[in-house]
């Protein structure tokens, strides 16, 4: 199994934890994080583009000239496709861009970027978040004393909504409860803050 160091807030290693070997120590399916990554951000799409075909655009009810004897092309509706202010061939209806994927895969791909971050020693066991205040710079204080400043940081939590409203205003600092936890975030920020009782949580539900 697995051991990391455990800090408390002020960035003093205070002892030593080991991790469930089945969530923090699987072999790392860059595969299986891909296609989560991709089905996330689909399942992101509101998909609710629309253009006007000829059928919608206003006007164009009656034939603008007769079909014969005038030297000119034959037209039915000003509102054609060829015409300024026609309607739009082929354009983006609205539609569902969802993607499906198995439960077992979804949380294959979030045990692997779990696993990456440990095989990267970016992951950090905090003992328990107490702030002073709710305040953003107690936050903002607990990525200095680590010296990743402008780093990407999400702490993930066992649902502490203080901390989640104190680190929105930070750019690049996110903060989210255990179930919140999701594959994009987990890739996308480069330093972890995962807390004890989270780190409970997390292997309760994915080992």
């Amino acid at each position: 199994m697995p051991k990391v160091s455990t800090y408390n807030i002020t960035g003093v290693q205070t002892g030593e934890i080991e991790l469930n070997d089945s969530v923090f120590g699987v072999e790392v399916n860059e595969a299986v994080m891909r296609q989560a990554v991709l089905r996330q951000l689909a399942n992101e799409r509101q998909g609710t583009h629309a253009t006007k075909t000829r059928g919608l655009v206003r006007g164009g009810g009656r034939k603008p000239w007769k079909q014969k004897g005038t030297g000119r092309a034959r037209v039915g509706s000003t509102r054609s496709p060829l015409w300024v202010g026609g309607g739009t061939v082929w354009g983006p209806h609205p539609r569902s861009y969802e993607q499906k994927m198995p439960r077992k895969a979804r949380r294959l791909a979030v045990k692997s970027a779990l696993s990456d971050k440990v095989n990267t020693n970016e992951l950090y066991v905090l003992d328990e978040i107490n702030l002073a205040a709710a305040k953003t710079k107690e936050v903002a204080q607990i990525i200095n004393n680590f010296k990743f400043t402008g780093e990407k940081v999400l702490f993930v939590t066992d649902n502490d909504e203080v901390v989640t409203r104190c680190a929105r205003n930070i750019e690049g600092v996110k903060a989210v409860s255990t179930t919140g936890i999701n594959i994009f975030d987990l890739l996308h920020y480069t330093k972890l803050f995962v807390t004890k009782s989270a780190v409970a949580k997390i292997e309760e539900v994915l080992g």
